[in-house]
Formats: structure tokens, C-alpha cells, sequence
């Protein structure tokens, strides 16, 4: 049995609109599940303006943050791309090297953003080329493994939940079924 107590949530959250509540949310969703949930706004940064030493000081947080926690939960909903927020990727492979659980959620406003190709394909570009193979709007390859996000992260994840949703940006049922897998995972 692993002892797991604290979960460090990931993801693009923070930029939502209305994130302390948000946060408040899904830190209720960890109690009631049993777990302390860690969000990325319980902080007390020392910095107050926006400048290299504040992404400094925001950088070594997020990275004790990880260390501190029993598991990771990342929220992988498609961020200003096909793909998930680019520091979520990082806080992921950052948690899989230290060893850390890692659970996801990815939400979708319809079926057909579900596979990561597809969604490629939808937002910059894509078409089969004459030896079969889909490439982007560049010529460069697009990954087609059927999976609804890039294999790595799909891989190190122990649970990858799709939901379809018209409320990508507030629906936490990906991070309700998490949890349950979690406890599942932790007993």
C-alpha cells in the first residue's frame, strides 16, 4: 500500500478566469476524497511584480511543491494549442523522474478533440502525405497513436481520463474520477 496524503494539482488552472475559486473547488474535491490537494496559487511568493526573479521564484516553488506531495494530478486540457500547457508537460516529467504517481484529466468540448491528432489536424494543420503519413501544416510528422494526448504523457500516466464537456475550463469531473482512482491506487 502506498501512503499517499498530499496531491500537487497541475495544470493551466491558475490562468482561469476566477482561479481562487476554482482552487477552492478542486482543493474541496481532494478533501472530500480524503486527500490534501496542493494548487498552484497556495503560495507566499516573495516577489510582486512580474520579472525574471518573480519566474524564478514561481519555478522553484512549483518544483518543492512536486517533491512535497505523495502524487501528482495534471489537468491536460488542450491550452492555447492542440497539446497541454508546455509547464504542465515539464511538472509532469519533472514528478515521473522523482517517482511520483501521476494521474490526468484532459477536457474536450466534443468527441473529435478527444485524439491528439485530430486536434492537431483542427487547429493548425494536418493532411496524410503520399507514404501515409500525417503531417502538420510545417511537413513535420504528427504523432498518430490514437491517444488523446502526447505518448509520454499519456504513457506515465497510471489513469488518463477524456471528458467531453462544454465547459472545458470548469468541469472537474476528469479530477472526480482521479481521485477515485487514486484512492483506489492508495489502498
Amino acid at each position: 500500500m502506498r501512503r499517499i496524503s498530499t496531491v500537487c494539482l497541475l495544470g493551466p488552472d491558475l490562468w482561469f478566469p476566477e482561479a481562487e475559486e476554482h482552487a477552492r473547488r478542486q482543493r474541496d474535491l481532494c478533501d472530500q476524497a480524503g486527500f490534501v490537494g496542493i494548487t498552484a496559487l497556495d503560495h507566499n511568493l516573495v516577489e510582486t511584480e512580474p520579472s525574471e526573479a518573480m519566474a524564478r521564484e514561481i519555478y522553484a516553488e512549483s518544483i518543492a511543491r512536486i517533491r512535497r506531495c505523495d502524487a501528482v494530478v495534471a489537468n491536460l486540457t488542450p491550452w492555447r494549442g492542440p497539446g497541454c500547457d508546455a509547464g504542465t508537460a515539464f511538472e509532469v516529467g519533472f514528478a515521473a523522474a522523482l517517482g511520483k504517481p501521476v494521474f490526468a484529466y484532459l477536457n474536450v468540448v466534443d468527441e473529435e478533440e478527444a485524439d491528439h491528432r485530430d486536434r492537431v489536424e483542427r487547429m493548425i494543420g494536418a493532411e496524410i502525405d503520399a507514404d501515409g503519413e500525417w503531417r502538420d501544416s510545417y511537413g513535420c510528422t504528427v504523432e498518430d497513436f490514437g491517444l488523446p494526448e502526447n505518448l509520454m504523457l499519456w504513457a506515465e500516466a497510471r489513469r488518463l481520463y477524456v471528458i467531453v464537456t462544454p465547459d472545458p475550463l470548469r468541469d472537474l469531473t476528469g479530477l472526480e474520477l482521479v481521485l477515485d482512482a487514486l484512492k483506489l491506487y492508495a489502498d
